[in-house]
């Protein structure tokens, strides 16, 4: 029997082929092409500067596949570890921050609390008199998701993925009852018969769930980000920077250019991922670059726009993932608010474990069930760009 992933994008890919590792015969069904969903259009950002320690753990895990994917794949996926720095402007934010970095500690994260001049050091063109404190690591950075995605593909296909694309999932069959389990799908015309159905589709994750008759509060949100050249060039090996307190990011590029990005608006509405807009909002890019400059003196009037593009996160109401089987035979692995491109190898190892073992070992996911949103007894990840 077959167990079927629904969704081509990177955490897709890589339960297949980590599933596929475990001896499973997979099929991934991707309704557009591979990588068309988010993961094109990610920024591209690996952490372990997380807010929970859940999350720390999913980072971690991950990293540690990071670290050595050219080796294990054969691709180098420009895994440039400039760091993550993390900025407070409020008070309240950084008694937070301080909070985070033991915990982080404890869980081998060699992040630390830095004051605003500390801060300056790592980038020089920061206002630290706007902030009041900071957390820096070393070992954060960014990677290229499309690099990265083909290198699953093409390990998933070489363990004997049959991978998919133009291949909708227009129905899933499940036993009789509410616990009945999962016996197949329908994909673009034909039946394939399935032990598991995996649920990786990122922002269709909601609409894919319903086809079983599962309700996930997964939300399609849209977020926007620009390539800049900007007045004063960013230094490329200068940090990944978050002002937290205004949502605002930038990292550097090649040649002196920067990604710029943040979500600023108090309305976050869902989304149609198969209708919504990928191009940018002009009031948005001038906010944008606005918030940037607010942070750092990069970014003056001479600064130019070259491109800008939107994506979807997939938006939990605790900006976490679903990582369970959520019905017999319905593995659900998505709703990562914007990290499902970093966490990906350690979903993948988690989905294979819980289709192939019954449950997850490599990290503990237990506050990672969808029943977690009839109480709000989940943890709330804070540290969110």
């Amino acid at each position: 029997m077959t167990v079927v992933v629904v969704g081509g994008g990177i955490v897709g890919l890589a339960s297949g082929y980590y599933l596929a590792k475990r001896g499973e015969d997979v099929v991934v069904c991707e309704k557009g092409t591979v990588g068309s969903g988010s993961t094109e259009r990610s920024a591209g950002g690996i952490r372990a500067q997380f807010s929970t320690p859940v999350n720390v753990d999913l980072s971690v895990e991950s990293m540690n596949v990071w670290d050595r994917f050219e080796t294990d794949f054969g691709v180098d996926i420009g895994h440039r570890k400039v760091g993550y720095l993390f900025l407070a402007r409020e008070e309240a934010t950084a008694d937070e921050f301080r909070e985070a970095v033991a915990m982080q500690n404890d869980r081998g994260v060699p992040s630390e609390l830095l004051t605003p001049s500390e801060a300056a050091d790592h980038c020089p063109a920061l206002h630290a008199e706007e902030f009041c404190a900071a957390t820096y690591s070393p070992t954060d950075g960014f990677a290229d998701p499309y690099l990265a995605l083909q290198g699953y593909a093409t390990a998933a296909r070489e363990a004997g993925v049959d991978v998919r694309t133009k291949t909708p999932v227009t129905a899933i069959h499940r036993e009789s009852g509410a616990e009945g389990r999962v016996t197949g799908v329908d994909a673009d015309g034909d039946h394939i018969e399935a032990t598991h159905v995996v649920d990786a589709a990122g922002a269709w994750a909601r609409d894919v769930a319903e086809l079983a008759d599962i309700d996930l509060p997964i939300a399609p949100r849209r977020r926007q980000a620009l390539v800049v050249d900007p007045e004063t060039p960013v230094p490329e090996d200068g940090p990944l920077t978050i002002d937290l307190d205004t949502g605002s990011y930038f990292r550097p590029e090649r040649e002196g250019a920067a990604i710029v990005g943040g979500h600023f608006d108090d309305t976050d509405p869902d989304e149609d991922p198969d209708g919504y807009s990928t191009s940018i909002d002009l009031a948005w890019a001038a906010t944008a670059l606005e918030r940037a400059a607010d942070c750092a003196g990069y970014f003056g009037p001479d600064s130019r726009i070259r491109r800008g593009w939107a994506g979807l996160y997939a938006v939990t109401p605790d900006h976490h993932p679903i990582i369970e089987e959520t019905a017999p035979g319905f593995v659900t692995a998505a709703g990562f608010s914007g990290h499902g491109f970093q966490h990906a190898p350690a979903t993948g190892q988690l989905v294979a474990e819980l289709v192939c073992d019954g449950r997850a070992s490599l990290v503990d996911v237990d506050s990672l069930t969808s029943d977690r949103f009839a109480d709000d007894s989940g943890p709330v990840e804070r540290n969110v760009a």
